[in-house]
């Protein structure tokens, strides 16, 4: 049975003179799932995020939300948003911001039901104006669900949270997303795209250059980490020794502390045993999502200074 996805996009190019914001972008977004658009600035969220929800116009391609236009499903409802240029009027309270944005649709939450799920009921009597940047996040994300959406777009959602903000935010975040609800965020925090995302689309230069679970993108940077706690003493011929271990891709000595990057962590374990007997505190990681977002990006980079 095929299911129409919440976003389709299909062939979206984007170009602003000489420049081309997003290039041939093809993403089918399933519903109920939680994604997350990374990539470096000027990669292409934005306006990935403005051209699927209408507020911009493809230079070629099509972008449909569950699978008609924008537009319509914005004006059933079925869309909220949470952007980078959204403002709120700055003289209303946070309650009568939420109240005007409800007032516009057929079947809205309850104001003080919008407001408690933004984490807003304590700030519900200020006024915008008065607002520091996190409490400013909360209220527009308080508007972006006061329409009760299926679907939700967040650019940079906790820009100007500190850690506190941001903990609160993400789990107002998984009450929403725990009903079915569909959610794509851009964001410059790989940690939230690690911890929160079902599935992590990658940009750089306008194009998509990995799309998988968080473990999937992680893994395109090959091999793992060995990091263990050396006794024998660092010489160059020992340097050498573990640079020529099976599998290994670099080793790094300091101190006492021992890194070695492989691409074959059993082979390199077994030999490094097998060589030192007194080495302790062993611990093999996965690559971080840091590198493989640097790795994907750069080579994005590399591919287009040489075209």
């Amino acid at each position: 049975m095929n299911e129409t996805p919440a976003i389709r996009l299909t062939a979206l190019r984007k170009s602003f003179s000489a420049l081309t914001a997003v290039d041939g972008v093809d993403l089918d977004i399933r519903a109920g799932e939680v994604v997350a658009l990374l990539g470096p600035n000027g990669a292409g969220k934005s306006t990935t995020i403005d051209l699927a929800l209408g507020l911009a116009r493809p230079t070629s391609g099509t972008a449909e939300l569950f699978g008609g236009l924008p537009r319509d499903a914005i004006r059933d409802g079925r869309v909220g948003a949470m952007l980078q240029g959204g403002a709120l009027l700055p003289t209303l309270t946070v309650a009568e911001s939420v109240a005007l944005v409800a007032a516009a649709h057929r079947h809205p939450l309850s104001v003080a039901e919008a407001l408690e799920r933004a984490r807003c009921t304590e700030i519900a009597r200020q006024r915008v104006a008065k607002l520091s940047g996190g409490q400013l996040q909360r209220a527009r994300f308080a508007v972006a669900v006061v329409s009760d959406p299926d679907l939700l777009f967040l650019d940079e959602p906790t820009a100007a949270m500190d850690v506190e903000a941001r903990r609160t935010f993400w789990q107002s975040m998984r009450e929403f997303t725990e009903a079915g609800r569909t959610v794509v965020f851009a964001t410059h925090y790989l940690d939230e795209a690690d911890e929160y995302a079902d599935r992590i689309v990658m940009m750089a230069r306008g194009r998509v250059v990995a799309d998988g679970t968080p473990t999937e993108v992680k893994a395109v940077v090959s091999g793992r980490r060995i990091r263990a706690t050396a006794a024998f003493a660092a010489t160059s011929e020992s340097q050498n020794a573990l640079a020529n271990l099976p599998g290994v891709r670099s080793a790094d000595r300091r101190g006492d502390q021992l890194t070695l990057v492989s691409d074959d962590s059993d082979a390199t374990l077994r030999a490094l045993l097998a060589a030192h007997h007194d080495i302790h505190d062993i611990e093999v990681t996965a690559h971080t999502m840091d590198e493989a977002f640097l790795a994907l990006t750069e080579a994005r980079e590399t591919e287009g200074a040489r075209s």
